[in-house]
């Protein structure tokens, strides 16, 4: 089993893109909602950053405060894939965006920036918003 994203690309600044973090090959042990899902982005030079985490629904979500009203998180338990719905888009939103799912860890756990062990961690979405 692994979660494979898709969706990156090249936009210009206002732009929008949804990235996709799909399960691929053996099923879930449970339900993708009972899963943390966290959306990651980290661009050359820059420090790992945490953009959006959600938790069993779209009560339980967070996002970090250069996304926040941009960028939507979101899950579909019957097609085993979490979204990132990404709009306005900035040239500082270029980056490579991983998803990171965690049976057990919770949003909270996922903020410290020491935390590298995730049950799994996609390979990547490249984003580049340029004109």
């Amino acid at each position: 089993l692994q979660f494979v994203e898709s969706g990156g690309g090249l936009v210009q600044p206002g732009e929008s893109l949804t990235l996709s973090c799909a399960a691929s090959g053996d099923p879930l042990d449970y339900p993708l909602d009972h899963y943390t899902v966290g959306w990651f982005r980290q661009a050359p030079g820059k420090a790992r950053e945490l953009v959006s985490c959600i938790k069993h629904n779209p009560d339980n979500t967070y996002y970090s405060e250069s996304v926040k009203g941009r960028f939507t998180i979101s899950g579909d338990n019957a097609k085993n894939t979490a979204y990132l719905q990404m709009n306005s888009l900035k040239p500082e939103d270029t980056a490579v965006y991983h998803c990171a799912v965690d049976l057990n860890l919770l949003c909270e756990d996922y903020k410290r920036p020491d935390l590298r062990a995730f049950d799994y961690w996609g390979q990547g979405a490249q984003v580049t918003v340029s004109s």
